[in-house]
C-alpha cells in the first residue's frame, strides 16, 4: 500500500507508528478547509494512536513522506503556518506583538520571531506606516496550493505590494526630506544675511547627542523623547523665523517677553497696506506656517529616531564618526568661509534667549528706579526755559527720516538736493538752521519709542520701558513748557486713530488726532493723510487762530511711513481744501506690491517720501512762520534694513530752525552744522541726551 496518499502525520510522536487511515474526501474547489487548532491536531493524533492497525509489512522500507505544513487562517486567506504571513507582515503594518500591546498571544502556528523583531517591526509600521518599503516580496502560496499571491490585508499594504519600487523611492524621499528639515532647524540663523551654504555645511553637536540618546532608549521612551525634542526644535524654528523678520524690520531679535503686543500693530499695518482681505490672508498663511513647522519638524524627528533605532549598528558607527569629526573641528577651529564646522547653534540660541528673558525681567526693575530720577523734576516753573519765553515752539517728527536718507548712494542724491533747495528757501525767508545727529532708541519701526526717548530724556528701547515711563510723571519737553504756565501745549498726530492715554504723560493740553483734522481724502497706505494737509489743518485749527499764549506744538508727520507707496505730492496751497484733491493722486500712485519686495525700488520710493515730507514742512514754515517761530525737526528712526542697508547705524538727523539769531547762538557750542544737512562728522548724541542739553541751553536750572 502506498503511503504517499496520506494527508497528515503528527511529527515527534513517541507512540507506535500509525496505521493508514482512509483519506477523507478532498474539498471541492472553492471550499475552504477549516484550519485545525493545536488542540484539534492533538486530538486527531490520539485517535489514530488508539485505533489504527499496525502498518503492513515492508512499510518501513519506503521513504518517509515529507511533513505537510498545517494550514492557518489569516486575514489574507489560508496559508501554511510559518510562511511569514502573520508575523513579519503584521509588524510591517504597525501591529506590535502581544507583549507590547498587553494582549494574550494567539495560537502558535510558527516559531516565535527573533528577539527585537516585533519591536523594530512595530516601529516601522506603527510609527512610519511602513514607509521604508514594508514586505514587498510575493505572498506565500495559498492553502489551495495553486501558487496565487495572498490578497493584501489593506489599501496601504496593497499599494506598496503593487508598486514596490515607487513605495521604496517614496520612503527614501520622505526620510531624506525629514533629515534636511531637521538639519535646517538645527542650523537656521536668525538674520537674513546669514543664509548662505556654509551655514548649513556644519556638524551640529545636538544631532550627535540626540542620535546617541535614541540608540540606548527603549521603543516607547524613544518615541516620546523624539517627539518632545522635535516639538522643541519646531518652536525654536518659529522663534528664529520671528528673529529674521524683526532683524529685517526693527534691527533686533524677537523678545519673547515683550514683543507679542506688536502683532496687533503689525495686523493694523497690513490692513492699511493691503486691505482687509489681504491682511486676513497673510494672517491665515502665518498661522498655517507655524502649525506646519511645528508638525513637520516633530514628525521628522520621530521618523529619524526610528530609522536610527532600526539600523542601530550603522547608526552607532555614524554617530561615533560624527562625534570624532565634531571634537576634532572644535579643537582645531576648522572653518569654511569663516563659519565653524563644529556647530552648537541650538545650545547657544537657547542660552541667548534665556539671557534675554532674564535681562528683560531685571531691566524692568532697574528702569523703574532710573525713571524716578529727574534732573529737572523739582525746577520751579519760573526757572524753566527762560530764554525761549514768547516763542512759538514746534517739535516735529518726520517718520523714518534716518541717516541713510542723506548718505546712501541710491537715496542721497535726491534727498540732499531737496535739503539744499529747502535751505535756500529758509535763508531767503530770513531763517537759519543748525543740524546734528541723534542715535535713536529704535530702528525700522516702533516710532513711539523714539518719540518718548527724545521727549522724556530716558532711553526707551522696548515696550516695557515705554509702559513704565508713560505710567509715571517723568518731565517731558512739552511738559516742561506746560509747567511754566506760559505756553499752550497742543499735539497734532494724524497717525493716532483711537484713544491715546499718553497725552496726559506728555503734558499735551489739546490733542488733534486723525479724527479731528477734518480730512476727507484717501489714505496713503498706513498714512491717514498727506503731511501737507496735516500742516494745513494745524494752521487752520490751531496756529492761525488768535491765542493768549505762545504755542508749544508737537507734530508727527506720517507720509514717509513704509511701504512708501503710494506717495502724495504737493498741491497749490489754495487747493488743499478738505483733502479730496488727493483722490486722483492716490489712484495714480504706485501700489505697495509694486515695490515692497524690491529693495532698490523701496529705497527710491523711500527717498521720494522723505523729500515730500521735508518740502511740506519747510513750505509751511516759510509761509506761516514769523520772527518768534522756533522749529525743531528730526527723524524718529532709520527705515528698515532692506532700505537703510545691513548694519546701518541708528542715527537720525536733527535740526533747529529760527529767525531770531539768539536762538541759534545758545547752541553755538554744540558743534552742529549750519543748514539743514548735518556733516558726516557732526556730533552724534544719544537721543535721550537731547532733553537735558536743550533745557540747559535755554535757561533751565537743574533741581533734582
Amino acid at each position: 500500500m502506498s503511503f504517499t496518499s496520506s494527508s497528515r502525520q503528527l511529527p515527534n510522536t513517541d507512540e507506535t507508528p500509525e496505521r493508514e487511515t482512509p483519506e477523507p474526501d478532498a474539498p471541492s474547489p472553492g471550499t475552504e478547509r477549516p484550519a485545525p487548532t493545536a488542540e484539534g491536531q492533538r486530538a486527531v493524533g490520539t485517535t489514530q494512536d488508539a485505533t489504527d492497525p499496525e502498518p503492513e509489512h515492508g512499510a518501513t522500507d519506503a521513504e518517509p513522506e515529507p511533513e505537510p505544513q498545517p494550514v492557518v487562517r489569516t486575514p489574507e486567506g489560508e496559508a501554511p503556518a510559518g510562511s511569514g504571513a502573520g508575523s513579519s507582515s503584521g509588524d510591517d503594518d504597525g501591529e506590535d506583538d502581544g507583549e507590547d500591546d498587553g494582549e494574550e498571544p494567539g495560537p502558535v502556528s510558527s516559531p516565535p520571531p527573533p528577539v527585537g523583531h516585533a519591536d523594530e517591526g512595530g516601529d516601522e509600521g506603527g510609527d512610519e506606516g511602513g514607509d521604508e518599503g514594508g514586505d514587498t516580496s510575493p505572498a506565500a502560496p495559498s492553502a489551495g496550493g495553486v501558487g496565487e499571491a495572498a490578497p493584501p490585508s489593506g489599501r496601504v499594504r496593497g499599494w506598496r505590494g503593487r508598486y514596490p519600487v515607487a513605495a521604496t523611492v517614496l520612503a527614501w524621499t520622505v526620510t531624506g526630506l525629514a533629515a534636511v528639515l531637521v538639519l535646517f532647524a538645527l542650523l537656521m540663523p536668525g538674520k537674513a544675511d546669514q543664509f548662505h551654504p556654509a551655514q548649513f555645511l556644519r556638524v551640529p553637536v545636538e544631532a550627535v547627542f540626540g542620535a546617541a540618546l535614541v540608540l540606548v532608549l527603549p521603543r516607547r521612551p524613544r518615541i516620546a523623547v523624539s517627539a518632545v525634542a522635535g516639538l522643541a526644535l519646531g518652536v525654536l524654528t518659529v522663534l528664529n523665523l520671528l528673529d529674521v523678520g524683526f532683524n529685517e524690520y526693527l534691527g533686533r531679535g524677537f523678545n519673547v517677553v515683550l514683543d507679542w503686543a506688536l502683532f496687533s500693530d503689525a495686523q493694523a499695518y497690513l490692513q492699511d497696506t493691503f486691505g482687509g482681505g489681504g491682511a486676513l490672508g497673510i494672517a491665515i498663511l502665518a498661522v498655517v506656517l507655524v502649525i506646519a513647522v511645528l508638525a513637520l519638524v516633530t514628525l521628522s524627528a520621530v521618523r529619524l529616531g526610528n530609522l536610527v533605532a532600526r539600523n542601530s549598528e550603522v547608526a552607532t558607527r555614524a554617530t561615533l564618526v560624527a562625534a570624532i569629526v565634531w571634537v576634532t573641528c572644535a579643537a582645531l577651529g576648522v572653518q569654511v568661509t569663516g563659519v565653524p564646522i563644529a556647530s552648537e547653534h541650538v545650545a547657544l540660541a537657547v542660552q541667548d534667549r534665556a539671557h534675554r528673558v532674564r535681562d528683560t525681567i531685571r531691566d524692568e526693575a532697574e528702569f523703574r528706579k532710573i525713571a524716578k530720577k529727574d534732573t529737572f523734576a523739582n525746577t520751579p516753573p519760573d526757572q524753566l526755559l527762560t530764554d525761549l519765553r514768547g516763542k512759538d515752539m514746534m517739535i516735529t517728527f518726520i517718520e523714518s527720516y534716518g541717516r541713510s536718507a542723506i548718505e546712501d548712494p541710491v537715496m542721497a542724491p535726491g534727498v540732499d538736493a531737496t535739503l539744499t533747495a529747502e535751505n535756500k528757501k529758509l535763508t531767503g525767508a530770513g531763517f537759519a538752521a543748525k543740524s546734528g545727529w541723534l542715535t535713536s532708541a529704535t530702528y525700522g519701526g516702533s516710532s513711539w519709542l523714539g518719540h518718548s526717548t527724545f521727549l522724556s530724556g530716558l532711553w526707551i528701547n522696548n515696550q516695557q520701558r515705554y509702559r513704565t515711563v508713560t505710567a509715571g510723571d517723568h518731565l517731558t519737553l512739552p511738559g516742561a513748557f506746560e509747567k511754566t504756565g506760559d505756553w499752550d501745549t497742543v499735539g497734532v498726530m494724524p497717525g493716532v486713530q483711537k484713544a491715546w492715554p499718553e497725552q496726559k504723560f506728555y503734558g499735551i493740553d489739546k490733542l488733534y488726532d486723525s479724527r479731528d483734522l477734518g480730512y476727507r481724502g484717501p489714505k496713503f497706505s498706513w498714512s491717514t493723510m498727506p503731511d501737507q494737509y496735516a500742516l494745513t489743518a494745524f494752521e487752520r485749527l490751531v496756529h492761525g487762530k488768535k491765542h493768549d499764549k505762545p504755542l508749544m506744538s508737537t507734530i508727527i508727520l506720517t507720509s514717509s511711513h513704509q511701504p512708501w507707496a503710494p506717495i502724495p505730492r504737493t498741491v497749490p496751497q489754495d487747493q488743499v481744501g478738505d483733502g479730496s484733491v488727493y483722490d486722483a493722486i492716490e489712484k495714480a500712485g504706485k501700489r505697495p506690491g509694486d515695490i515692497i519686495t524690491d529693495a532698490r525700488k523701496s529705497k527710491e520710493e523711500y527717498g521720494k517720501s522723505i523729500q515730500y515730507s521735508v518740502t511740506s514742512l519747510i513750505d509751511y514754515l516759510v509761509r506761516y512762520g514769523n520772527k518768534n517761530t522756533v522749529l525743531i525737526f528730526l527723524g524718529d528712526h532709520q527705515p528698515i534694513a532692506r532700505v537703510s542697508g545691513d548694519h546701518a547705524s541708528r542715527d537720525v538727523p536733527v535740526s533747529i530752525v529760527a529767525k531770531d539769531p539768539k536762538v541759534l547762538d545758545r547752541i553755538a557750542d554744540w558743534g552742529w552744522t549750519d543748514g539743514l544737512q548735518p556733516e558726516h562728522n557732526a556730533p552724534v548724541w544719544k537721543m535721550s541726551a537731547f532733553r537735558d542739553r536743550f533745557l540747559t541751553a535755554y535757561g533751565s536750572t537743574p533741581h533734582s
